[in-house]
């Protein structure tokens, strides 16, 4: 039968992912063309089948098994019941209702292929557009972000079951000037202030629904240069260090080499410098404009989206962190692989005076940066090399000390294996003085 789009089903489908991001009118449309099927004590699919739909299992439990073992018992309540049900073709298990179970077959091409979402601006932010539900359904809200659309479902299914929720009430500091950052956050609800007491201007800006920070310094490892309060009563969803470098970081940042990054330029290409000002005027590539990384946000709009962005820093943290805003924001933005190769300066970033002329698009050229390369691509070999021999320092120290414990241990097994032999020999003659007795 369709499937009606009354509140319960609705709420039951838009959980599915992919299907969280499809638009409103895209879902509704779908829905018109879903069967759902109750099935009971029965196989879904065996192991070795072809079919291409993505099978989900709406309510009861299913086990997945393969030759008679139990992989996993999948119920309707869990998390993974909003994947398709072992989807790799040809199947690699079987799939076994429990009792009686509802579940919905859905064409793959389509539901891989969601139709894009629609985008409004406000400002300083950019939402997704509204849904006709009332729903506070936190992972919707997230799914229907540009940047967890571009992830694999591998890496989302992660998340999502790594991700934790939290609440301020208004007025609350969230994240404090000068204190360590431990999460990701993504606003869901609700709106945020981040101000930057440090530059002239005050700095603040406006963070809503589908806003993001602290990534910044998950990446840099610098304590925060910002205060961010709740302007409102908000809802976030935060998500530890360790699993955002793996699931989003990693998955979302490209590179380029010192060898390419000339053929990327005389191809319009812009490098951009997130260094302070005062690194930048020191010593910078020639082609490139500067935008410290603390200012990137509120001067983001002055880089155009239509062009590749080279992203360059010191030794390449900073540069992932301004590649990172900037892919978020829907920019083609690549990180020079181990930034320029020049000593880390004391401080990641500066505040920028307002008397300092800002450094627009306009003043870029068309030069080759062959010179700059080949100056910064010989330091960063020689940094390179430093970091290679610290590697291999540490772990030839590492192997002699277990060299010197496994040394130890053999020492200690050859007493024990000649005390073993002495009392061994005690003991036949034991055993002979007993023989010769009787």
């Amino acid at each position: 039968m369709a499937v009606n789009t009354n509140p319960e089903e609705h709420r039951i489908l838009r959980k599915l992912i992919p299907l969280a991001t499809f638009p409103s009118a895209a879902f509704k449309e779908l829905c018109t063309n879903i069967t759902v099927e109750q099935v009971q004590d029965a196989a879904i699919f065996k192991r070795g089948d072809t079919h291409s739909d993505l099978v989900y299992l709406l309510d009861g439990s299913v086990t997945l098994q393969a030759e008679g073992l139990i992989v996993d018992v999948i119920t309707s309540e869990s998390e993974s019941a909003k994947f398709a049900l072992a989807h790799q073709l040809p199947r690699k298990i079987d799939a076994v209702v429990n009792g009686t179970a509802r579940i919905v077959r859905l064409n793959a091409e389509v539901v891989n292929n969601p139709p894009p979402a629609v985008y409004q601006e406000d400002q300083s932010y950019t939402i997704t557009e509204e849904s006709d539900e009332a729903s506070d359904d936190w992972m919707t809200t997230l799914l229907r972000l540009p940047l967890f659309q571009t992830l694999p479902p591998s890496s989302l299914q992660k998340i999502l079951m790594s991700l934790k929720t939290t609440h301020f009430a208004k007025g609350d500091v969230i994240v404090d000037g000068g204190s360590v950052v431990d999460n990701f956050y993504v606003v869901t609800k609700g709106q945020c202030l981040l101000s930057r007491p440090s530059l002239a201007d005050g700095g603040k800006i406006r963070l809503s629904a589908g806003e993001s920070f602290g990534e910044e310094y998950l990446t840099t490892n610098y304590p925060s240069q910002e205060t961010i309060t709740a302007l409102s009563d908000v809802s976030l969803i935060q998500l530890e260090k360790k699993h955002f470098s793996m699931q989003i970081k990693e998955p979302i940042l490209q590179f380029i080499s010192h060898d390419d990054l000339s053929n990327a330029i005389s191809n319009g290409a812009i490098v951009l410098d997130v260094r302070s000002q005062r690194e930048y005027d020191s010593l910078h590539l020639d082609d490139s404009i500067n935008i410290p990384l603390l200012s990137l946000r509120m001067r983001i709009e002055e880089l155009p989206k239509e062009k590749q962005i080279v992203v360059v820093c010191s030794n390449g943290k900073a540069s992932e962190a301004g590649a990172f805003l900037l892919v978020k924001d829907g920019f083609n933005a690549f990180v020079l692989e181990a930034g320029m190769g020049i000593e880390e300066a004391d401080q990641l970033m500066e505040s920028t005076h307002p008397a300092d002329p800002p450094h627009t698009i306009s003043q870029i050229g068309q030069h080759e940066a062959d010179s700059a390369i080949s100056i910064f691509g010989f330091e960063a070999q020689i940094e390179a090399l430093k970091a290679e021999n610290e590697r291999l320092t540490h772990c030839n120290s590492a192997l002699a000390e277990n060299a010197a414990k496994l040394q130890a241990e053999k020492e200690q097994a050859e007493n024990q294996c000649q005390v073993l032999t002495q009392q061994l020999e005690r003991l036949k003659e034991i055993l002979n003085r007993l023989t010769k007795s009787k």
